[in-house]
């Protein structure tokens, strides 16, 4: 079993940033391959960023692709998501997520997901 644990949300101006972590409690961190997804409000669930396990490969959607990095230590078995020049739409509730894989790829389908954390973006 695989518990995520998510942290780093708050409330920032739009134009601010912002670093999520996710904590795995996993014996084998490097056997996930991770991913971040966010829902805001009234809207979907969407995946918007991932790193492969060994972190050689990333994926980031459209939406925050040059604004979001995501990276992982896997010393430490935690992944970041440090999101730069934040927006009003980027608001939402952010979460982290596995998938069991040692796939080079860096999209995911989850197997594990985290509780969730909060972002708002203030115009």
């Amino acid at each position: 079993q695989v518990q995520l644990v998510e942290s780093g949300g708050g409330l920032v101006e739009a134009g601010g940033s912002l670093r999520l972590s996710c904590a795995a409690s996993v014996r084998t961190f490097s056997g996930l391959s991770m991913g971040w997804f966010r829902q805001g409000p009234g809207k979907e669930r969407e995946f918007i960023a991932g790193i492969s396990w060994i972190g050689g490969s990333t994926y980031y959607a459209d939406s925050v692709k040059g604004r979001f990095t995501i990276f992982r230590d896997n010393a430490r078995n935690t992944v970041y998501l440090q999101m730069n020049s934040l927006q009003p739409e980027d608001t939402a509730v952010y979460y982290c997520a596995a998938e069991r894989s040692l796939s080079p790829k860096a999209t995911i389908t989850p197997n594990y997901w985290g509780q969730g954390t909060q972002v708002t973006v203030s115009s």
